[in-house]
């Protein structure tokens, strides 16, 4: 009789639970109870078997021998009271383990290139510094900027796509003391400017045409942590002809992905 485990070929193109022709082999087993880990993941809280199996598309006696096997490792655990299923210490260790090893700057440092190319211009990556958000990395696009853009130059919270970004997602005391540094102590108190934000902060977009500098215009976005926390802003800057600040442009929903994309790398519930 045969003793090997089921295995299928995993390339992340077909129907889950179906052979691929190619790509690496995997097995099966383990990737239909990966369903079960994600749809928690997902649901950012515990749930009971019904529930639970119902989200990652199978039945609860299908779904109940992996629980309990996840369970016996550390990878679930069900509440004694209510019953519910969670994710267990182990799974806990790993996220955690996992968080210190990634480095945000690096990750969407090496994105910048494909993503300058898709975009069509000068691309950007801003971290919060000690006085506010600072540019650490460039990426230049195939249509020049005149713009004094390099590593370490501070972004202005109230004028640039990447400061209202911060301006927007940045803990509160933080941003009012960096807006005080600029001279700008009473932005927060502009009806204008904080209506501005929260639709930055609905949108995930913020949006600059001809503010600091005639004729160019700027896009960005907020990248979070696995903490809910933003990490990083992208940036995107062209002439404003070549630039579409609308919601919902291929180059804004580009910018968008691109942001998604390195917050679900980073651990961002809920993310792409």
């Amino acid at each position: 009789m045969n003793s090997e485990p089921h295995i299928t070929v995993a390339t992340g193109g077909g129907r889950r639970g179906e052979p691929e022709s190619r790509g690496p082999r995997g097995i099966q087993s383990v990737e239909v109870g990966g369903q079960l880990l994600k749809a928690l993941v997902r649901s950012g809280t515990a749930l009971p078997l019904r529930d639970l199996a119902r989200a990652a598309g199978m039945a609860p006696a299908k779904a109940h021998p992996y629980l309990v096997s996840f369970g016996k490792i550390g990878l679930i655990e069900q509440d004694p009271v209510s019953g519910h299923y969670g994710l267990g210490p182990l799974a806990l260790q790993l996220g955690l383990i996992g968080l210190q090893q990634v480095d945000p700057v690096r990750l969407t440092v090496a994105e910048l290139p494909a993503l300058a190319r898709a975009m069509g211009c000068t691309v950007s990556a801003a971290v919060w510094g000690s006085v506010g958000p600072v540019i650490v990395h460039v990426e230049h696009g195939p249509t020049p900027v005149h713009v004094a853009m390099r590593h370490g130059t501070p972004a202005s919270l109230r004028h640039t796509g990447t400061g209202k970004i911060f301006a927007a997602f940045a803990p509160a005391a933080a941003v009012a003391e960096a807006l005080a540094r600029e001279g700008e102590a009473s932005a927060l108190q502009d009806a204008a400017f904080a209506a501005e934000l929260n639709a930055i902060r609905s949108e995930r977009l913020s949006r600059v045409r001809d503010e600091l500098l005639p004729g160019i215009s700027a896009m960005a976005v907020p990248v979070f942590d696995g903490f809910g926390r933003l990490a990083l802003a992208i940036a995107a800057i062209a002439p404003s002809a070549l630039l579409d600040l609308r919601p919902g442009s291929a180059q804004a929903i580009t910018l968008q992905t691109c942001a998604e994309r390195l917050s679900q790398r980073l651990g961002a519930v809920g993310a792409a």
